[in-house]
């Protein structure tokens, strides 16, 4: 190989999981088929990362990709809560938070859950062709305002972390698929998303090693195949450089310090906290000069790979130090490819995918049931008691989203909107952060539904000033019926003791449709009881 084909396979783009250009969603990001087969065929580039689609579709997408390939290609996604929760028609499991909730009270289980999360997760990424899962996160999410760590954490206290992180790697571990444990050192403390602009964690090296370092020891130490490094700044270690692009940190301390040797690999690249300040060309130089293996989605691999290739030439950076990245990428590569050989032009045809037998692979009742069992085991129940009302009443379901138009969980035919409609509510959506809430009349008899969690770009992971507002004065005009809350518990903590203790209410980790179900019947459990006794009065 020459010295651009090497450094190509330290390169992982984004792909939409979508087979056609007209279905781009994100084509800042995302490019068209004819540019994505450059990168594969002509560029070489070593693998991709994919968002959007259905498990078939991505099935098939990966098909094409593979057999545009001389090498094979790492396929990685970010699966924190199964492959269903960026694929439909796969597993989509609740936030790895619940989970955590449920050890509060049962370790054990909560053990066998993560790690019966890891085991279908792998298991269905490996029926669809996917071979990288970007998972366990184990940052220690010990900030209520972090916008993006939030409910994907294992929980709140190191141990905790620690061990339900290694139990969804030992789970994994069946099957021959690459673990991700992220976000190094640690993105747990921060109140900052770095895919907009670079968090500072300010903590001393004692505070680090006691809180945010053992998650990542745990991994290391359970075989995790990859580590992610986050984009931070943390003065205690490198006052210039963010992790990413720290030799001090990726090198002195994920590499001799803790004894790394598995892929190292960036965060996303186009993330504001370095594409904005470094430039991806200098990024991409910085991070492989701080012992990164994998660049991951740079918004231009030609731009990346020959910034490397000429640091190289200038003498800024070794060509033995691109060979101990590859190396580490055919280790990676001949794990989940155990018949691939470095060297060897032809892909084996078992590579390919099949797809017309995909529903036999995902979604199984076992896995079915374990989700439910997650959420019925974290659901919280409370409150006051939800009383027949009148048939005149006007019923109104206000449901509050982060984003009306990107919430792949509601749709009219979704249990938040059909289930509520059976007991007379009319649903209204709204976004959380709105402007219209302000405008929203207080008058009318409402059941409100919020799906709030922190999420990447998401902002915020809170009720606004304003959502509060109208709450607010929901309960002064004595029209607030009840509370469900989907999402990060955070939110559940916005309210106050003397409102939980007067509204009927329900919070649940999950927001895709078999939580709505699961906390709608429960809520509504009674009611139905009611409606039946009213119905069958009516026939005697």
């Amino acid at each position: 190989m020459n010295l651009a084909e090497k450094v190509a396979q330290m390169v992982v783009v984004r792909s939409s999981g979508l087979l056609f250009d007209d279905q781009i969603l994100y084509p800042d990001w995302e490019p068209p088929n004819s540019k994505l087969q450059y990168w594969v065929q002509d560029l070489g580039i070593g693998g991709v990362i994919f968002v959007g689609g259905s498990a078939v579709d991505l099935a098939t997408r990966i098909q094409q990709l593979q057999s545009w390939a001389k090498i094979p290609l790492l396929f990685a996604a970010d699966i924190e809560e199964g492959v269903g929760q960026r694929f439909a028609g796969a597993t989509w499991f609740p936030p790895p938070m619940a989970i955590a909730a449920i050890a509060q009270t049962n370790l054990k289980k909560a053990q066998g859950y993560a790690e019966t999360m890891g085991a279908i997760t792998a298991q269905e990424a490996v029926a669809i062709g996917l071979n990288w899962i970007l998972a366990p996160v184990v940052d220690v999410n010990n900030n209520p305002d972090n916008p993006v760590i939030n409910i994907r954490a294992f929980g709140e206290t190191t141990e905790l972390v620690g061990q339900l992180a290694r139990a969804f790697i030992r789970g994994a571990q069946q099957y021959p698929v690459l673990t991700t444990a992220k976000h190094f050192p640690g993105h747990g403390d921060t109140a900052v998303d770095s895919h907009f602009d670079l968090p500072v964690i300010p903590h001393s090296e004692s505070r680090l090693a006691e809180v945010e370092l053992p998650p990542f020891v745990e991994a290391i130490a359970a075989g995790v195949d990859s580590v992610m490094s986050a984009h931070l700044l943390i003065p205690t270690w490198d006052k210039e450089l963010p992790a990413t692009l720290s030799q001090k940190i990726i090198t002195g301390k994920l590499r001799q310090k803790f004894g790394f040797e598995g892929l190292v690999v960036t965060d996303a690249l186009v993330m504001g906290a370095i594409a904005n300040r470094y430039g991806l060309a200098e990024a991409s130089v910085l991070a492989v000069e701080a012992g990164t293996d994998i660049l991951l989605m740079p918004l231009d691999p030609e731009v990346t790979i020959n910034a490397v290739c000429d640091a190289v030439t200038q003498g800024r950076i070794s060509e033995s130090r691109i060979d101990e990245s590859l190396q580490r990428i055919w280790q990676a590569k001949t794990k989940v490819y155990p018949t691939w050989q470095p060297g060897n032009e032809k892909i084996p045809d078992y590579f390919s995918v099949p797809t017309y037998n995909l529903v036999e692979k995902l979604a199984q009742s076992q896995a079915q049931e374990t989700v439910a069992q997650i959420l019925q085991d974290s659901i919280q129940v409370g409150g006051g008691y939800l009383a027949p009302n009148a048939d005149n009443q006007d019923l109104r379901n206000l449901v509050f989203v982060q984003d009306i138009l990107n919430s792949s969980f509601l749709g009219n035919h979704t249990p938040a909107i059909t289930i509520p409609k059976k007991f007379g509510y009319q649903p209204q959506l709204i976004e959380n952060n709105s402007e219209a809430i302000q405008g929203l009349t207080p008058h009318r008899l409402t059941l409100l539904q919020l799906f709030i969690r922190g999420n990447p770009f998401g902002k915020i992971a809170s009720l606004t000033q304003a959502s509060e507002d109208l709450i607010k004065r929901l309960l002064r005009s004595g029209k607030l019926q009840g509370l469900i809350i989907y999402g990060s518990q955070y939110t559940l903590k916005q309210f106050s003791p003397k409102l939980l203790s007067e509204i009927p209410y329900i919070f649940c980790y999950g927001q895709m449709p078999k939580a709505q179900a699961i906390a709608l019947e429960l809520f509504f459990k009674d009611l139905e009881v009611s409606l039946l006794t009213k119905i069958s009065q009516n026939f005697t």
